[in-house]
């Protein structure tokens, strides 16, 4: 499989990920939603289902989709090194791009929600002025981007994605690669979603579960560069736990891996 293969294909995959993922959160959060206050089991099931969406469209290239689960295909074996940086350039800019469809599918609530006098009672100063470093909240629409912690507690977050990401990336080794040598099958994609599933119900609570570094860091970005009017800071201080941690999960799965099943 050429370069240019795995590139689109992680590309177009992982931005369809983050549009259903983000699109979920999105639904949840906006008062003109249809969907709004659906709760974090709509949440769970949503992400699960878009993983289940990405992975099948980017099966060609084994449907990495994630940073972490390439670093743990490429310490199994299943993956060349010389791959690892196609997939993440490719799951980078998928992720951004899929940021950014999210923004356009909800444009209207967007605008909306951020000219919302209750929305933004939180962020504003006695002055009245919308305050962009409001804490706990980084921004009013954050959230439908990337992950933050409900406890803001470095070691405590990166310890829960690096154990969140371990099991996810465990779960997509063990599963067994397919024909061509790159990823799960099609039952084994199935699979891993319900546990992607699982794992935002049972381990996502604390920080929200990235378990991807881009699923956090492209969206992020887009964030952070959209012209969007009171959406508040992007909450840098915090960016790094879910790109580190689920790095460090990723490696400790495959190291698990190479000593208990190889």
């Amino acid at each position: 499989m050429s370069s240019s293969d795995i590139f689109i294909s992680e590309t177009i995959g992982t931005a369809v990920l983050i549009l259903l993922g983000g699109g979920v959160c999105a639904a949840v959060t906006f008062k003109r939603s249809k969907a709004h206050n659906a709760g974090w089991v709509a949440i769970a099931f949503g992400w699960g289902f878009a993983v289940l969406t990405g992975a099948y469209i980017a099966a060609k290239s084994g449907a990495n989709l994630n940073p972490a689960v390439t670093i743990g295909l490429a310490i199994k074996g299943g993956i060349e090194w010389s791959q690892v940086p196609v997939y993440f350039a490719g799951e980078m800019l998928g992720a951004m791009i899929g940021a950014v469809l999210v923004w356009v599918t909800y444009l209207g609530q967007f605008q909306a929600h951020l000219s919302d006098p209750e929305v933004l009672a939180d962020h504003t100063t006695e002055e009245g002025l919308v305050d962009p470093t409001a804490a706990p909240k980084a921004g009013p629409v954050l959230g439908i981007f990337s992950t933050g912690p409900e406890i803001r507690n470095a070691a405590q977050n990166l310890l829960t994605e690096i154990i969140a990401t371990t099991v996810l990336v465990l779960s997509i080794l063990t599963l067994g690669l397919s024909d061509n040598g790159k990823g799960v099958g099609v039952i084994g994609t199935l699979l891993v979603a319900l546990v992607v599933t699982g794992i935002g119900l049972s381990l996502g609570g604390p920080t929200g579960y990235a378990i991807n570094p881009v699923r956090d860091l492209g969206p992020r970005i887009v964030h952070a560069l959209l012209p969007l009017r009171n959406k508040g800071g992007s909450d840098w201080g915090y960016a790094w736990i879910p790109v580190v941690g689920p790095l460090i999960g990723g490696a400790i799965a495959g190291g698990i891996y190479q000593v208990a099943f190889a």
